[in-house]
């Protein structure tokens, strides 16, 4: 199956799969609109063609030859994004059936089956680096985000993710967040206003920087949050009104003191140098949420194989 051969995402109608799938991974599509689909099929195409031609699997088989593949866990994990598997295969033909083992968020463990493939042995073998390079890198998100929602099962702190994605797979990351029970922070630079160091230094002061971007967008203007680095920037984002504070690189001293001067109309959230070996603490001190970039940028890559029945 060559590069000229795979179907454009164009022609990969949402619609179709949707109804296909919907019943069993409604969590899945609820999560990927429209938009959000584009995303998908566009890096997922970009992943196939990048992969070139599988000279092997052509020399061997023929496109008549009918295969049936399982995918296999070698080590302990979280289920996410299972759909991934027959919408890889899309691209190739319709002739591929997968037969679904367990569900979206299941722990799965070592010789865990998750998947039946029944299809073109070219199709499968040329897909199967692809799903797997995926599904690997989705599970590992869900299973690292899941040990640290343990974490905090005594707390009401919610933990949040951050934009510290793999590049063009922003919204798998952030499904495999919620499916390993965490929750999502802003998708993009557009849904919040997050007013850092450098905009505080440029606009000469919190008040001015948040003046600025409510005078820029008026009505219109999102929900601003406000990093603060000390407890008199968190005055001055207070008397601003902003919606959320974000208490950045503070030690746990520092933040206590720093929530004190925080109305409960204002959300909290805690940020940097949260680990699982610190984040119990950190959750203890009343803050809305805590946001933790290595839930995604340094998830374990799971160990996935498939075998040919």
């Amino acid at each position: 199956m060559n590069n000229q051969k795979l179907r454009e995402p164009s022609s990969l109608k949402y619609d179709y799969i949707k109804f296909k799938l919907y019943q069993r991974f409604d969590k899945f599509f609820d999560f990927f609109t429209r938009t959000r689909w584009e995303y998908l099929l566009n890096i997922i195409h970009l992943a196939l063609k990048e992969d070139g031609e599988d000279l092997t699997s052509n020399g061997i088989f023929n496109e008549q030859d009918i295969a049936c593949a399982y995918i296999i866990s070698k080590q302990e994990a979280i289920a996410s994004c299972l759909p991934l598997i027959d919408i890889v295969l899309q691209f190739f033909s319709k002739k591929n059936t997968v037969e679904y083992l367990i569900q979206e968020g299941d722990m799965v463990y070592k010789g865990t089956k998750i998947a039946q493939i029944k299809g073109p042995a070219i199709e499968i073998l040329k897909g199967e680096r692809v799903i797997l390079n995926f599904l690997s890198h989705t599970f590992g998100v869900s299973y690292y985000t899941n040990l640290f929602v343990k974490k905090l099962k005594k707390s009401t702190t919610k933990l949040l993710d951050t934009r510290k994605t793999i590049p063009g797979m922003r919204y798998l990351d952030k499904y495999a967040v919620k499916t390993g029970g965490g929750m999502n922070h802003r998708m993009d630079l557009s849904e919040m206003l997050m007013i850092k160091d450098n905009h505080i230094d440029r606009a000469g002061s919190i008040k001015d920087a948040v003046d600025l971007v409510r005078n820029k967008y008026k009505d219109n203007c999102p929900p601003i949050i406000v990093e603060c680095r000390d407890i008199n920037e968190v005055k001055e984002a207070v008397n601003s009104k902003v919606n959320r504070i974000l208490l950045d690189n503070m030690d746990v001293q520092d933040i206590k003191i720093c929530i004190k001067e925080i109305p409960r109309r204002i959300e909290v959230e805690i940020s940097g140098g949260i680990t699982l070996d610190n984040i119990a603490t950190y959750g203890r001190l009343g803050a809305d949420y805590i946001s933790v970039g290595a839930i995604t940028k340094d998830a374990p890559c799971i160990d996935l194989s498939m075998r040919i029945a």
